[in-house]
């Protein structure tokens, strides 16, 4: 893949996982009712830690050298996101037509491309690790 397809998966990524923080981290009507059917009482916990660690994955995206890493985290924070969809919240939650699950899958389509795109740097990390 071309520097620039990269990029424009990163700022794809990006613009998915931050447009929501505001929600989240605000404590949005539609943030809390959405994180309350994932984890009840624990709502507070798991908007606001999902919100930190969306946030982390897309620093992670554009920091030399840590992209790969950035991709790990979106492609687990969005597959947890689809499986909640698909298990608990319902594919259209508040009305929303489908927007919110069909942007995971979008984000979770840009970070695997990228993971893909990372391959050889991820088999030499994991390589590393079975020397240690």
């Amino acid at each position: 893949m071309n520097k620039f397809t990269v990029f424009a998966l990163k700022i794809v990524i990006a613009i998915i996982l931050l447009q929501t923080l505001f929600f989240k981290f605000t404590g949005a009507q539609e943030s809390i009712d959405l994180f309350t059917k994932i984890a009840g009482n624990n709502e507070v916990f798991m908007r606001i830690g999902t919100g930190v660690l969306e946030l982390i994955a897309s620093f992670l995206l554009f920091a030399p050298k840590k992209a790969l890493l950035g991709g790990l985290l979106t492609v687990g924070l969005m597959t947890g996101a689809i499986l909640s969809h698909l298990a608990i919240i319902g594919i259209v939650h508040n009305n929303d037509h489908g927007a919110l699950f069909i942007s995971a899958l979008i984000a979770l389509s840009a970070a695997s491309l990228l993971v893909y795109n990372k391959r050889k740097e991820l088999s030499s990390l994991l390589k590393k690790q079975d020397r240690i």
